[in-house]
């Protein structure tokens, strides 16, 4: 469908994005409402076209990122204060996570949901693929809004640690206060379930590959329940996806996080946009990691004059929610919580033999078969730190696992996060508080 009759149909039959008074901040205008499959596929293709690059705003608080004082004074009113932790009293110039264009996306997900029986000029099965993208989608932008704005599950009683509000209908009448952080897991959980149930196309081709497939309910699972440390499940969330599609990518090729790669499961979310690419630099610590057979080294960061710069960011060419490298990944962190190290050590190497020199590679195998069972979490650990570095998952992890502590210094200013800080959640965002006061609640 083209661009002009999309936002036709969103300005006419659904929501603008205004000021008025409920926390979703969006009100419903127009009296055409759709009602063919093409008018709800064109909804949905709104839908993923709103998914936020937070992922990527939030990689500026990890131990990725470096920030200099050259840098342009505009970038520094951007995104110094949140590279510094500084979240009370920041510059009002601070750049600001999407809680506005996460709760559209709620929005639209539940109305295809809501619409499911009215929906006419399709076939059962394009319905329900569609209606099964909005599960996925309502589950997704759960997910991610509960580990940006709430504590991490694994380090507080989910039960009645209060985190973001459930969506769960598209009234956009009523105020609603935050949700408890196990409720919005177990609807995440629910909806991937469902999903399941719905979905339908096994594949698409390159170029709508950003939409949901069978394939990726799994890919999913297999993260949400990382996070939630259900290992087991995990793990066979993990197995099933590699069953499917076990392919690694040739970096000295095609990077794995490009739309077309052969690892890419879901090519949704373009994380390092443009801005975020072009102001940071990587901290030479991160770089560390790296040792000087690891083809990542060079396929990955890019040395200038003023530092090194990332490759892996910049244009849609990067858009990438799920992949097969962070499945394997999924699976050695699983296996290993299940004391089944050689299982562990297993997986990691299938994504190691790809990542390193032929030459370079047996040595790091026995080097990783050599490792204590403690030795071997810090080499997933730190795997996961390379493979996916600069992808919108590094805070993440950080917060989900050791929530370590990190120091850094700009001009003459030393800025700490303390180990188990406070600060590894981020706050809801003051405008959103502003239209519902609910939400400090």
């Amino acid at each position: 469908m083209n661009k002009t009759l999309l936002y036709t149909l969103l300005a006419s039959l659904l929501v603008m994005l205004s000021s008025c008074d409920d926390y979703l901040d969006i009100q419903p205008v127009g009296k055409v409402i759709p009602t063919t499959a093409e008018d709800f596929r064109a909804l949905m293709t709104e839908a993923y076209s709103y998914v936020p690059s937070d992922r990527g705003l939030a990689s500026f608080r990890s131990d990725e990122v470096l920030l200099e004082p050259s840098m342009s004074e505009y970038d520094l009113e951007s995104y110094f204060d949140i590279w510094a932790w500084k979240d009370n009293g920041a510059n009002e110039n601070t750049s600001t996570f999407s809680w506005r264009s996460f709760y559209h996306v709620l929005f639209i997900a539940n109305y295809v949901i809501e619409s499911e029986a009215s929906i006419i000029g399709g076939t059962g099965p394009e319905i329900r693929q569609m209606v099964g993208e909005a599960y996925m989608l309502r589950a997704y932008m759960h997910f991610i809004l509960a580990n940006l704005h709430a504590p991490a599950y694994t380090k507080c009683d989910p039960a009645v640690t209060k985190a973001v509000p459930l969506k769960l209908n598209s009234d956009v009448e009523t105020l609603l206060s935050r949700s408890m952080l196990g409720d919005i897991y177990e609807s995440v959980t629910s909806d991937l379930d469902t999903a399941e149930s719905y979905l339908n196309v096994d594949s698409w081709e390159t170029g709508y590959n950003y939409r949901f497939n069978k394939i990726s309910v799994d890919a999913l699972r297999s993260r949400v329940y990382l996070y939630m440390g259900k290992w087991e499940e995990s793990l066979a969330a993990s197995a099933k996806v590699l069953a499917v599609n076990d392919n690694l990518e040739d970096i000295t090729v095609r990077l794995p996080n490009e739309y077309n790669s052969v690892e890419n499961i879901v090519a949704l979310e373009q994380v390092m946009v443009n801005n975020y690419k072009r102001t940071l630099k990587v901290n030479s610590d991160f770089l560390s990691l790296y040792d000087g057979q690891d083809l990542r080294l060079e396929a990955y960061y890019e040395p200038t004059e003023s530092g090194t710069r990332i490759v892996k960011g910049g244009s849609n060419t990067y858009s990438c929610s799920l992949r097969v490298g962070e499945i394997y990944l999924n699976a050695a962190e699983s296996a290993w919580n299940c004391k089944r190290y050689d299982d562990a050590a297993d997986y990691l190497l299938k994504l190691q033999s790809a990542r390193y020199t032929a030459e370079a590679y047996p040595d790091k195998e026995a080097y990783v078969k050599r490792l204590s069972p403690e030795a071997l979490l810090v080499e997933i650990y730190d795997e996961r730190a390379r493979e996916l570095a600069f992808e919108g998952h590094r805070w993440f992890d950080l917060r989900r696992t050791t929530q370590p502590r990190m120091e850094r210094k700009f001009r003459d200013d030393v800025y700490v996060l303390e180990q188990g800080d406070s600060r590894y959640t981020i706050p809801i965002p003051t405008a959103a508080i502003q239209a519902n006061p609910l939400l400090t609640q």
